[in-house]
Parts: C-alpha cells; structure tokens; sequence
C-alpha cells in the first residue's frame, strides 16, 4: 500500500529541469542531524548522535558549532550532551499557533479518495457533536444523508463512536444520553447501550471504527482519529461505500489506506505514536 504523500515532487512537471529540483546538499544534511535531535526525548551525547545521524563525528561536529551559534541548537554545560536549541523551540511554536487541522487534511483526505475511489469526510467536534466540514465525494454515486454540515450521532455512526473514544467521558457524557432524542428520526434503530459500549471499546482499542448497514442501509463506513501534538484528538477522517464492494474487513485495503492516512495526518500536526 503506497503511503499518502498530498506534498512531494510528484507535483512538479515529469520533466523539469535538474536545477529547479536542486537543493542544497548542506542544508540537507544538517536537516538530518537536527531530525535525529527532535526524534530524541532527551539531550544526546555526541557518540550517539553520530550512531543515529550515521554520520562520522568530524562530519556533525561543525555542524552543531553552527546550529548552536544561531540557536537551532544548545549544550548541556554540565553532561556536554546536545539538544535542540531556543531558536528551534520557537520555529515549532510558531509552525503550530499556524496550523489549521482541516487545511493540512484536505490534501491527504482527497488523496485517499482518489486512491480508493470512495467517498471521505472530515468531521471535528462542534456545539452539537461531531460535524462534517469537509467531504470529497466518490467517482460513483453512494446513497447516504451525509452531507457538509451533517451532525454525526455519537453511538449510532462510525466517526461518533471514534469522538466518543477519545475525548474526555465528561465532555460527551450529557451528550451520548441525548443522542436519540437529539437526531430523532435520523437513526431508525438506535443501537443497544451495552452494544455501543463494546462498539466504543473496539475503536479505542483498534484506533479506528467501522459501520456495516447502520446507521444507513447498504453502506459501509470506517473512521479514524487524528491527533494533534498534544495527543488529543482534533478530526476524524471517515471513509464509506456500498456494501459488497466496499472491503469492510479490518485489515483490508481500505482500512490500512485509512489508517496510513490519519497516521500522516496526526504525524503533520505533530502527534508522535506511541
């Protein structure tokens, strides 16, 4: 399965002259010191910073004198051991406060449409519950209600049931208990409590939801959750299809496209898997 990529080269002209594709090789190299430093939890001594960079140490040495003048990178006064410095601190505050969850999906949501031919939707947490801001239709057509601006049940669909997994029980426990009463006809067969409880468990567990014919017949649905660098989670990217072409299996071609999809997604906002 090929890995979501919404950014790459693959973008440019299939012939474009070598010099546009250039970049500069020190630049480059000293992008990989630095990645070894922001992937560590903890300062590094210089022996292993130059097992991880694979790199020999008369090679990074330099390259750590000119980071640490400009602040991408500090050291440890006391141990010698290098971290990443106040200036690279800043570059990720920054690059967060300017983030925008939805804008960094889209790209990687209607990549997974065009690999999979199937209808995606990005839904966030609103006033109501889970809404639908974005959705990228199938190259067919699929008979369901959800539209942009569609509030999701929280026990009775898929992307509910991954809010439901992971945010706080407080915050959606009013809310689950209104459910019926709230999106009345929408759902015809509400789901039993203990039912959803397993169904809620399973998407914890599995970090990611399914839905065969509920709430709407003939349809297929999984959903998954993005997290943020903070490890909360921010959307949900929901995939759906008609039953009998849809591979529902949980390690299907489907279900890995999304779950590479949501990894890529949390990865750009910063999340780092456990």
């Amino acid at each position: 399965m090929s890995k979501v990529q919404p950014i790459s080269l693959k973008n440019e002209p299939e012939h474009a002259p070598e010099r546009e594709r250039r970049g500069i090789q020190s630049i480059e190299v000293g992008g990989e010191i630095l990645k070894v430093l922001a992937s560590e939890p903890r300062p590094m001594a210089l022996k292993d910073l130059v097992k991880a960079a694979n790199m020999p140490s008369g090679k990074i040495h330099p390259y750590l004198v000119s980071f640490a003048k400009i602040g991408l990178v500090a050291q440890d006064p006391f141990t010698g051991y290098y971290l990443l410095g106040p200036m690279a601190i800043q570059l990720g505050l920054t690059s967060l406060q300017t983030l925008n969850p939805v804008r960094e999906a889209t790209p990687f949501a209607e990549a997974l449409a065009q690999e999979t031919t199937h209808s995606v939707a990005i839904a966030v947490w609103g006033n109501l519950g889970p809404v639908i801001v974005q959705l990228i239709d199938a190259s067919y057509p699929v008979h369901t209600n959800i539209r942009t601006g569609s509030v999701m049940s929280l026990v009775n669909t898929a992307t509910g049931r991954v809010f439901s997994a992971f945010l706080p029980r407080k915050l959606i426990e009013k809310m689950m208990l209104e459910d019926r009463i709230r999106l009345g006809p929408d759902i015809a067969h509400p789901l039993e409590e203990k039912v959803v409880e397993g169904l809620i468990e399973e998407a914890r567990t599995r970090k990611l939801s399914r839905g065969i014919n509920h709430p709407t017949p003939g349809v297929v649905s999984f959903s998954a959750p993005v997290f943020d660098y903070s490890g909360n989670i921010v959307l949900a990217i929901t995939i759906m299809g008609p039953t009998g072409t849809f591979d529902a299996d949980w390690d299907g071609r489907v279900a890995k496209a999304l779950r590479v999809c949501a990894e890529a997604i949390s990865k750009r906002l910063g999340h780092h898997a456990t």
